[in-house]
This record gives C-alpha cells, sequence and structure tokens, in this order.
C-alpha cells in the first residue's frame, strides 16, 4: 500500500496544512453606522496580505479595517451616503462616480466586504445603471451589483508586494506555510508509483479526467472536467 496522497493529507487537516489563525488581527468588515472615525493605528496583520489599520469610531468602537493607499494615522474617515469622495471612506456604489479606484466591495448590501481585499489590488465603477452598478474587477472581468452595496475608496495598502524577489527557498517555505501550504511541491509524475497514480513514469500513463465520484486514492489530475486539452482554431 503505497503512502497517503497530498490531497487526502491536506483534507485531513494536520498540523503542515493548516494555517496559524489565532496571529491574525481578525475581520476587517465595514461598519454598518454612518459614521466617522479616526485612524490610530496601522498594523501588520501575518493573516493577509494588507496591512489594517485601527480605526475608534465616535461611538468610541474601536474597529479593524483595510488600509487603503496614503491612509495616516490621525487621519479622519467618514462612513455613509453623504460621505465625501476620498481614500479610506466608504460608500453605497451608487453614490461612487465611474473611474474611481474602490476596494472591500459587498456583494449583497451590509455583508461587510468580500471583494477586492489583497493587497495593491482596486476595482473600479464602469457604470451607473437602472438597476445596479457595474463594476470592473482585477481580473478584469465585469459584475453587476446593487446600488446599496458598499465599497471604500482607494486602492488596497502594501501594492508591489510581488515584486520582491524571494531570493532563495526558505524564504518561500515559509511564506507558504504561514498559509498552510507546504513549499515546494513534488510534480506528480516525479513521484514514485507508490506514491501517486501519476508515478513511475515521465508522463500520467492514464487519463489525467476522472469523475467526481473517484476515490480519494484515484482522483487526480482534472477532477469532473467539462473538458480538456487545448480548444482548436475556429
Amino acid at each position: 500500500m503505497g503512502s497517503p496522497l497530498r490531497q487526502q493529507r491536506r483534507g485531513k487537516g494536520s498540523p503542515n496544512y493548516r494555517a496559524n489563525s489565532h496571529r491574525g488581527k481578525g475581520g476587517v468588515d465595514h461598519n454598518n453606522a454612518e459614521t466617522t472615525g479616526t485612524v490610530v493605528d496601522l498594523q501588520h496583520d501575518p493573516s493577509r496580505t494588507a496591512p489594517v489599520a485601527v480605526v475608534e469610531f465616535d461611538s468610541g468602537e474601536k474597529k479593524n479595517v483595510l488600509a487603503p493607499e496614503n491612509l495616516s494615522i490621525g487621519q479622519q474617515i467618514e462612513i455613509g451616503r453623504s460621505a465625501e469622495i476620498k481614500e479610506g471612506n466608504t460608500l453605497p456604489l451608487g453614490e461612487i462616480p465611474e473611474g474611481v479606484p474602490i476596494h472591500n466591495i459587498e456583494l449583497q448590501p451590509n455583508d461587510g466586504g468580500k471583494l477586492v481585499r489583497s493587497s495593491g489590488t482596486y476595482a473600479f465603477v464602469v457604470t451607473h445603471e437602472k438597476d445596479g452598478v457595474r463594476i470592473s474587477l482585477p481580473s478584469k472581468s465585469f459584475k453587476k451589483l446593487s446600488k446599496e452595496c458598499r465599497a471604500t475608496v482607494g486602492k488596497v495598502a502594501a501594492g508591489g508586494r510581488k515584486e520582491k524577489p524571494f531570493v532563495k527557498a526558505g524564504n518561500k517555505h515559509k511564506a507558504m506555510k504561514a498559509r498552510g501550504k507546504p513549499y515546494p511541491k513534488v510534480s506528480a509524475v516525479a513521484m514514485n508509483a507508490v506514491d501517486h497514480p501519476f508515478g513511475g513514469s515521465a508522463k500520467p500513463g492514464q487519463p489525467k479526467t476522472v469523475s467526481r465520484h473517484a476515490s480519494p486514492g484515484s482522483k487526480v489530475g482534472n477532477i469532473g472536467a467539462k473538458r480538456s486539452g487545448k480548444k482548436k482554431n475556429d
């Protein structure tokens, strides 16, 4: 009997495949009230790629928010429909002009923000339509959302993070380990036959497309794929 496959070990949830969530700073959801606050601190968050800003609101509550570029300690931020179009302020999409960079966008009104939260990323409003707002995402795709969905003005801070080289494999290993993704990954065809269904040869030696209902020991390759291979030119 061979050793467990990588995906079987991940499914088991052993410590090697588990991120250290206790070091995180917590959620960075939007405040549901229309209010103003003051940035009291900027912190590194090990559980995410972007820094977080600690904001003290008028009610006395302190809350973490994603830090946009150019945000500084002592700066005032506003949340609400009448807020100024300024970096760090949060408004409904219906109130944000076209072409303004935005991040931490809600998919449904008052869900706290789900889209565009990674460092250096931003989206922008393309058009205001009768029944919603169409935005352009960092992936170049477009999405239509409710006018009441909120977003924060500006780009997420820490842009250019990927431009710095890791230099050595140890640094890459530690960065991936912090997110529960061990590195390096050995190619399946480079393994022995006892360790993987594709092992023992320079090629898989069998079809890579398998049923979604296959057993865990054989569920490798293109799982439940509708199609595979290169598309033919028309």
